[in-house]
């Protein structure tokens, strides 16, 4: 598919230039916001997997403090809030923590739209991606995914919704992931402390909750 092959990497690379451009005051805004808020890295970097299952280090703007355990995913924390900075609430809830990946982007590690990187040590996950192909394409800064529950999902479902975008990458499914995550961003849709299956997480500990109150009743 000349799309996947040449096309897509060639769009990728003028949208990220032409947003590294017009979103240069924002990112100003928000290196002396994270500056002000609390101390430490303006930039975060961590350990993923990309193409091939091959590692990179993605950037995002740090949203919590210096303190956090490194290499924790967010649903292992035992109290993701307490770790997150006054500025970095507002960056995760609007997503723009992540728009330092523009220069991962331009670097050729990621696309605009794919899969979302997981970590290194997310073993389960890339497993299930393993399963749908996942892994052999180049990870996004959103994707199919993201726009049909983001942290709400459990790794199998959101494995299996990285498959469907594989199967069905091409322009028009990029073009509808791209305005997708826009109204999700908007509606903040799936944005939950705690990271993949958060609730399910909840729903499973309300469950057992409900389940005590009745024996001990």
């Amino acid at each position: 598919m000349i799309y996947k092959r040449y096309a897509k990497r060639l769009v990728d690379f003028f949208l990220s230039f032409v947003g590294l451009i017009v979103l240069s005051p924002v990112f100003l805004l928000l290196i002396i916001a994270i500056k002000l808020d609390s101390k430490g890295p303006i930039i975060f970097k961590q350990r993923r997997i990309g193409k091939s299952k091959s590692e990179f280090y993605i950037l995002k703007f740090r949203t919590m403090k210096i303190d956090t355990p490194k290499d924790t995913p967010t649903h292992l924390l035992e109290n993701p809030e307490s770790y997150i900075t006054r500025v970095g609430k507002f960056m995760r809830r609007t997503s723009m923590d992540e728009l330092p990946q523009i220069l991962n982007i331009l670097k050729g590690e990621m696309s605009i739209i794919g899969p979302r990187p997981c970590l290194w040590n997310q073993y389960d996950l890339i497993a299930e991606r393993d399963k749908y192909g996942a892994n052999d394409i180049y990870p996004g800064l959103t994707g199919w995914a993201q726009i049909n529950g983001r942290d709400e999902l459990p790794i199998e479902v959101k494995a299996n919704l990285d498959g469907v975008y594989v199967e069905r990458l091409s322009f028009l499914m990029d073009v509808k992931c791209f305005l997708g995550t826009i109204l999700s961003i908007i509606r903040t849709d799936g944005v939950v402390e705690g990271g993949t299956g958060a609730t399910a997480k909840k729903e499973v500990a309300a469950t057992k909750r409900k389940a005590n109150e009745k024996n001990w009743g």
